[in-house]
């Protein structure tokens, strides 16, 4: 392994880590505090999530290109040429960081989260305070509905991501606001359908704190989680993900009218491009 490859996977986790630690920051805030600060005003905390998107990918994006998702590595090795044999070391490096971020949470809200559930009379094994780190289905979601959801809000998300990062895409954003407008594709899908189940779109964000859930006294309702959930935030947004990236893919880019007036630039005999990374 390079120097670089190792410079990569400390970007993703670093990424993932500067999400999940102000993400999961924000859900304290919305979920331990009465009243909550964001009780009228959950938009709030949809802007809180989109914006430590925006962030991680201006800390990391010159180095990985802040996948910082499992269903954008994926989507990107299927279909912009991310090479194949980074995709499984760049998901572990997600995890790892979303499992650090969760930990950071847990370091600056653990008094909260205890009188929380002393106030409420729960406790960690019985999954209170739970929903502060990973997701669960919503007013009346069964978890095959949930899967559902997670495939098209993630759909949604690889469908945009997508069309912000084409180079031939003369409506996308320009210079390094691509990040921006990534972080508020995130925060638009959270106010939009939020609700469901806490909007995961991300494996390694529903993972990795999952994961330290479990080894910080939440046990079985963390990992299998009731209902055998623990599966559902990571196949959803995998299967959603490509169908988003695909549905660019086939239905926009062939469309575009600067990649054909590329493509009708070019000799005949000249090699085809390929993108390696245009995630930022």
């Amino acid at each position: 392994m390079s120097r670089q490859d190792i410079g990569e996977l400390i970007s993703e986790a670093l990424a993932t880590f500067i999400i999940l630690a102000l993400g999961d920051s924000v859900a304290c805030m919305y979920v331990l505090y009465d009243p909550s600060p964001y009780a009228n005003a959950y938009w709030g905390v949809c802007i809180a999530w989109g914006l430590a998107v925006t962030l991680a990918i201006y800390v990391t994006g010159s180095v990985s290109g802040t996948h910082a998702n499992p269903a954008v590595t994926l989507s990107l090795a299927l279909f912009r040429g991310f090479p194949w044999k980074k995709v499984i070391p760049y998901c572990i490096a997600q995890v790892i960081g979303a499992f650090l971020g969760a930990a950071v949470v847990y370091l600056l809200f653990s008094p909260v989260i205890d009188h929380y559930n002393q106030v409420h009379q729960l406790t960690r094994e019985a999954g209170g305070a739970a929903g502060v780190f990973f997701t669960h289905p919503g007013l009346a979601i069964t978890p095959m509905h949930a899967l559902l959801d997670q495939v098209v809000l993630t759909a949604f998300l690889l469908l945009g991501i997508f069309a912000i990062t084409e180079q031939h895409n003369e409506m996308a954003p320009g210079a390094n606001s691509g990040a921006l407008m990534i972080g508020l594709l995130v925060a638009t899908i959270g106010a939009s359908m939020g609700y469901l189940e806490a909007w995961a779109i991300n494996p390694a964000r529903d993972f990795g704190p999952r994961l330290f859930a479990y080894f910080a006294g939440w046990g079985s309702s963390a990992l299998p989680a009731p209902d055998n959930y623990w599966w559902i935030p990571i196949v959803g947004p995998l299967i959603g993900g490509v169908i988003g990236a695909a549905a660019y893919q086939w239905l926009v880019y062939p469309f575009l009218p600067a990649r054909n007036r590329a493509l009708q630039s070019q000799p005949v005999d000249a090699p085809k491009r390929v993108v390696a990374d245009p995630t930022v």
